[in-house]
């Protein structure tokens, strides 16, 4: 049996964390033991990770880096590890001075990894399977035959700086990304590795959505209006600021609109003040983290992704699982999502043309029928990804 190490710095809800814990799920564990390094034992997914995952101790000191600075020397102090709190300062130098938060991460990396030791067991093959941290740590810290590092946005938006990946994109065999426009992206901005770089889409399973939305109705009364759910990040990329400003217009026309966000993230007291702003509290609502977020969905009348950019949108694939008529935004990979008009709508990236979308498919009950009806007729899942895996660690 081939042996396995896959490293992620957590499983709280995102799209990667995601994508893995699917990947996990379909994994042939009659050939591979799978070893699992995270670099915080914590998220919304640790439950639902396969039992046949060997899950290793996340590295002591990585906390370290995570900790107010006097609070992390005292630490380092008080064990005698004089060389980690060395670290720790030149890292907090790091943190004050650079403003750009993923380029500041790239940096850290040379000083964090003192809090990392390598591992001791010898693997087929070391999956990094996010930018930055992940990856960095294979190279460095694992021995394998085959390394892998993924990347699952488009790189040009990650803020990253292309030089400090150079020379450890340059240590991987495969340089894996999840949709042909980010493999795109990546042969530009790294035309030395374009013969790396390689696509697996995001694995997404029919059978698991399906199953888990129907687990009872979460909304806890009737409501004759127009039910929406978006899902992401609070996030600036999500667009959620937009979804607020058309929920307000389309208040503003007499459409009854119930609109639930379900995610967390930095953004929320932005948020929170916009929708305070708008008067929407009776309309618009952060919902947080869901566990189970598909039986929203489900009871929902219309998926919307109102994001400025997606590297590939796992959320969109649940949506036309669930056969949701779906506004999604003109984001450079849109297309890739939905095909506009045959199995959702393609809208310009403002509040306006958000809530014109939505507004079309409430008032077209016709149109929504033959979304739904074409979404019943495909074959979503992406289970057979797993063979690029396959691929790429034989």
């Amino acid at each position: 049996m081939k042996k396995l190490l896959f490293v992620m710095n957590h499983l709280h809800c995102g799209g990667a964390e995601k994508a893995l814990i699917s990947l996990l799920q379909t994994i042939d564990y009659s050939s591979f033991e799978v070893d699992l390094l995270l670099f915080k034992k914590e998220g919304m997914f640790m439950n639902q990770l396969p039992s046949q995952v060997r899950l290793l101790e996340s590295p002591s000191d990585y906390l370290i880096f995570d900790m107010p600075i006097r609070q992390a020397i005292t630490s380092c102090l008080k064990r005698g590890k004089l060389k980690l709190a060395w670290a720790r300062i030149r890292a907090g130098l790091i943190f004050k001075s650079e403003k750009n938060p993923a380029r500041c991460e790239q940096l850290v990396w040379k000083h964090l990894s003192r809090a990392m030791p390598a591992l001791p067991v010898r693997y087929d093959a070391a999956i990094g399977y996010l930018e930055k941290n992940p990856v960095y740590y294979c190279i460095e810290k694992v021995k394998a035959e085959k390394k892998l590092g993924f990347i699952h946005t488009e790189y040009s938006k990650l803020g990253m700086d292309p030089a400090l990946d150079q020379k450890h994109f340059a240590q991987l065999d495969y340089i894996v990304t999840v949709s042909k426009s980010c493999g795109d992206v990546l042969k530009r901005s790294f035309p030395a590795f374009e013969k790396k770089i390689e696509i697996m889409h995001n694995i997404v399973s029919p059978s698991l959505v399906l199953q888990l939305s129907q687990k009872g109705n979460p909304y806890s009364h009737p409501y004759a209006g127009c039910r929406i759910v978006s899902m992401g990040r609070l996030h600036s990329l999500k667009g959620f600021d937009m979804a607020i400003e058309a929920c307000r217009m389309m208040i503003d026309k007499g459409i009854p609109v119930q609109w639930y966000i379900i995610g967390e993230g930095e953004e929320r007291e932005r948020l929170k003040r916009s929708i305070e702003q708008h008067k929407l509290q009776e309309h618009f609502h952060l919902l947080g983290l869901q566990e189970n977020p598909y039986p929203f969905i489900k009871h929902a009348d219309i998926y919307v992704q109102p994001s400025r950019f997606e590297g590939k949108s796992i959320a969109v694939d649940e949506a036309k699982i669930l056969a949701k008529p779906i506004v999604v935004t003109n984001f450079s990979t849109a297309n890739d999502a939905v095909a506009s008009m045959v199995n959702g709508l393609i809208v310009d990236m403002n509040a306006a043309a958000i809530a014109a979308g939505i507004e079309r498919l409430w008032n077209d009950p016709a149109l929504r029928d033959r979304l739904i009806k074409r979404l019943e007729l495909e074959e979503p899942g992406t289970e057979a990804e797993i063979s690029a895996l396959y691929r790429f660690i034989s």
